[in-house]
């Protein structure tokens, strides 16, 4: 007992043994970054409240920020996503390099910001591939580098894999091939999901914004509420999470959910897919509303009529979407912030970087909206999508003639055996 009272938080026999080979003891907790003159502003007031107001006027300010990129349309939305995704690697990858920098390893910075770039390529490729299909077409360079893009990228990352072969080092192999691991455990944490994001956001502004929005209320109503009424403690991985926080948090979101998927849903520019016009060679996000985002009259059960007192409600069929959407983002989303705070117990720091005042890093603000992304994706996927018809004659218009004539002939078979085509003999 009195041995391990010694040791700090989470740390255990085998990862004392292990300093001397990784290194030494990890960093410290980050310092004091608030700004000074909140700082002089705040100065008269407890450190509680002053984390409170410091907190909440940088909240707001991102939250300000994060209405000017959305007023600037999905260009300038998915450069902040690619932004964001580089500076998560650049936080996470650092501390693996303050942790462990002291036996200089060869290579270990350029091969993770080339496996970055490799990863990077291959995904926005599938991407441009898949959204502008008749754009790679036109252009003769885009083409080639289409058609034999997955040959490319595996080209790209075998490279990198040979550069990390010949950097090993004699007695410190088992160090090397630890950060090889770190550094695509990143790239499967951050790239994969900002990619997914993208993904998102190319099915409708409406997909990105509200679970991103319900993400950002849940953080503060649960903050709110275990601030003012918090006293049982939720997880030992994060002591000021409340019960009263976690529970508050979820209603607040429930219904924040709920109102902010009304008011969208009756804007195009929000509801409809974002998609590449040809002829301009620019983004659109006109189209007829789908029956998704049109009003609907639902029957109120009858227990919850006696309430209420009202039979039918109207309400947007992505309403009730939104309650999943929400739901997540209360129950299970917050599980990223969980994960990253046994990560930052791990290596014994309190923030990932200090890039925002009173909030840490970036990746301090996105560990959930990671987890987020992904669930929408797979949402939408197993529940929203079908055939997509313009992509497919974008594809069959690329075909030989002899091919486009065998699958003219194939699907008029098939619709007359439907019988919605009257076939040669019949007419």
């Amino acid at each position: 007992e009195s041995e391990s009272e010694n040791k700090l938080d989470g740390e255990t026999a085998s990862d004392s043994e292990s300093k001397s080979e990784f290194g030494g003891s990890p960093p410290v907790p980050t310092s004091d970054d608030t700004p000074e003159v909140l700082n002089r502003a705040l100065s008269n007031l407890s450190s509680r409240w002053k984390n409170w107001w410091v907190r909440g006027i940088l909240t707001l300010a991102m939250i300000t920020f994060f209405f000017i990129i959305i007023y600037l349309g999905p260009m300038v939305l998915m450069t902040i996503v690619m932004c964001v995704q580089i500076k998560c690697f650049h936080e996470i990858i650092t501390i693996g390099y303050n942790v462990y920098h002291s036996y200089d390893l060869p290579w270990f910075r350029t091969l993770s910001w080339y496996f970055l770039l490799c990863v990077n390529y291959f995904f926005y490729g599938e991407t441009v591939t898949d959204y502008f299909f008749t754009l790679v077409q036109r252009e003769e360079p885009l083409r080639i580098l289409s058609k034999y893009h997955r040959f490319i990228s595996f080209a790209l990352y075998l490279t990198g894999f040979c550069m990390f072969v010949l950097s090993l080092v004699k007695k410190h192999y088992r160090l090397q091939f630890y950060m090889f691991g770190w550094t695509h455990v990143t790239l499967l944490i951050v790239v994969t999901q900002s990619h997914l994001i993208i993904h998102n956001l190319f099915e409708g502004m409406i997909w990105f914004i509200v679970p991103i929005s319900c993400v950002i209320c849940n953080d503060i109503m649960a903050y709110m509420f275990g601030f003012f009424f918090g006293r049982t403690p939720l997880i030992k991985l994060s002591p000021k999470k409340t019960w009263e926080g976690f529970i508050g948090g979820f209603f607040a979101t429930v219904l924040f959910g709920l109102l902010l998927s009304y008011v969208m849903s009756g804007y195009r520019c929000f509801t409809c897919p974002v998609e590449f016009n040809n002829d301009t060679n620019s983004f659109t996000v006109d189209c007829e509303p789908s029956e998704l985002f049109q009003l609907q009259e639902y029957n109120i059960p009858l227990v919850l009529q006696s309430v209420v007192g009202w039979k039918t409600v109207r309400m947007y069929p992505f309403q009730i979407h939104s309650i999943a959407l929400s739901t997540f983002a209360s129950l299970i989303g917050p599980f990223g912030g969980f994960f990253a705070s046994g990560f930052k117990r791990a290596f014994k720091i309190k923030d990932f970087a200090n890039t925002i005042p009173g909030h840490g890093g970036i990746m301090d603000r996105f560990d959930c909206q990671y987890l987020m992304a992904t669930f929408v994706n797979v949402y939408i996927a197993s529940f929203i999508r079908g055939p997509n018809p313009s992509k497919l004659i974008q594809q069959f218009l690329t075909l030989r003639p002899d091919q486009q004539l065998h699958i003219f002939n194939t699907l008029k078979a098939h619709l007359v055996d439907k019988g919605v085509l009257v076939g040669s003999e019949d007419a």
